[in-house]
């Protein structure tokens, strides 16, 4: 099967999840036979093209002009991605399905689509209502349209849990049978012969302090406002415990000043961007990981803290309460809440037999529920529903046309005969 990927971010191109599934999913589909084409942002001095191992990476600019916002930024993109389709199909023929990821390409795969007559199936990582708790300004009712747009526009949908499904059905109003909910994974071998880094540990706490560990973005909806809420209680109770912060974003002033109004700016460590090894370095260097979301479709984050095996908490929100069976694979703290975040970390802190537990049980789920051959598979199940679909609807539209085109011939033949009748009968009385 021909798959063209469609996404703006793609490595080494890293703005949030989006970049990491669509790498994991295509060099799973091309270990299974298939043939995958990604077409993205290009960032930096990056090449235009990329055989990354099988996947063919098409990069494209964006316009010279400068745009006058974010929106016309994404909408100059689109326009170079159909261009560079368009130059592929050219030469390589027809792709069989085109999979879309989230608004950002949206009018890229509706253009595609209806110019070849290609299926789409859209993965919706998360809508911009839930990322700001609900719709207000004129920009965020732009994206949630075209969202809606894509929904509507595709054959199937793809959400990663069960409750990105409700949301998605609450929003647009979608048939409950068109989304198909398929959950993000991780790669297995990530932390394979990889063990604790002392050296590269001694960089954020002492051997004495047990790291607790924040890693993403520093913007509300991950919560992280309320971890650094939660620590004076976790201090006063266990003093040697350190927070590390690993991420970049827009709060991190605020949450410096956060951490110095407490008092406790010396048991917050800010050790900004990672990425590479370091991530991987990091996840072992704790002994737990902390995902206190208010927002959160799926949680691939959460996955990799399992992986690496180190008792997490999370928050009761969204994906990450599908994943994580609470006192079996983590904790789950109720969201939002500060003092339910350091009762679940001081719970793990005091009790070294449960972390063992949870540790064990949580690194069977991930490889039983979150492997790539697993979600690979599933995927190209829904490409091939969507191809049928498509078929389907090739063939109404053909029925369609043979039926007018019938129609049309008895009707011409019906004037003719309603023109001779008169001629006839003017014979006959003749």
């Amino acid at each position: 099967m021909k798959i063209l990927m469609l996404t703006w971010e793609y490595p080494p191109r890293v703005v949030g999840g989006i970049a990491r599934v669509v790498y994991d999913l295509s060099h799973r589909l091309i270990k299974d036979g298939h043939e995958v084409t990604v077409i993205t942002y290009r960032d930096g001095e990056v090449p235009y093209f990329e055989d990354d191992k099988g996947v063919k990476v098409y990069r494209v600019d964006n316009y010279m002009i400068q745009p006058n916002n974010f929106i016309d930024w994404i909408l100059q993109l689109n326009f170079n991605m159909v261009e560079k389709a368009s130059q592929i199909i050219l030469e390589q023929g027809k792709f069989d399905v085109i999979h879309a990821h989230d608004w950002l390409v949206a009018n890229a795969a509706k253009t595609l689509k209806n110019s070849y007559d290609i299926p789409i199936v859209a993965t919706i990582h998360a809508t911009e209502a839930g990322r700001n708790g609900g719709i207000r300004e004129a920009q965020q009712k732009y994206i949630n349209d075209t969202e809606w747009m894509l929904t509507y526009e595709s054959n199937e949908v793809i959400v990663n849990s069960n409750y990105m499904k409700n949301e998605i059905q609450r929003l647009f109003g979608l048939p409950f049978e068109k989304i198909n909910v398929v959950p993000n994974g991780v790669n297995l071998n990530k932390f394979s012969g990889m063990d604790r880094d002392y050296t590269f540990r001694r960089r954020y706490a002492m051997d004495n302090e047990k790291i607790i560990l924040f890693m993403g973005r520093l913007v509300y909806e991950k919560g992280i406002q309320n971890l650094i809420a939660a620590m004076p209680k976790v201090l006063s109770a266990y003093h040697d415990a350190k927070l590390v912060i690993a991420g970049k974003g827009g709060m991190l002033d605020e949450l410096r000043s956060q951490a110095d109004y407490l008092g406790i700016a010396n048991k917050v460590y800010f050790a900004g961007y990672m990425n590479g090894k370091d991530v991987e370095r990091m996840y072992k260097a704790a002994d737990i990981s902390v995902f206190p979301s208010l927002y959160e479709p799926f949680g691939i984050v959460a996955l990799e803290g399992m992986l690496a095996e180190r008792p997490i908490v999370v928050s009761d929100a969204g994906g990450l309460g599908e994943i994580v069976e609470h006192r079996v694979t983590g904790m789950k703290s109720y969201c939002g809440n500060p003092n339910s975040i350091a009762d679940c970390i001081l719970e793990l802190l005091f009790n070294p037999e449960l972390c063992a537990n949870i540790v064990k049980k949580a690194k069977v789920k991930v490889k039983e529920n979150y492997n790539w051959q697993k979600i690979a598979q599933d995927t190209h199940f829904i490409y091939q529903k969507a191809i049928c679909e498509k078929m389907a609807e090739r063939q109404k539209r053909q029925l369609e046309q043979e039926r007018a085109r019938a129609e049309k011939k008895a009707n011409s033949q019906e004037k003719e005969i309603t023109n001779i009748l008169p001629f006839k009968k003017r014979q006959i009385f003749a």
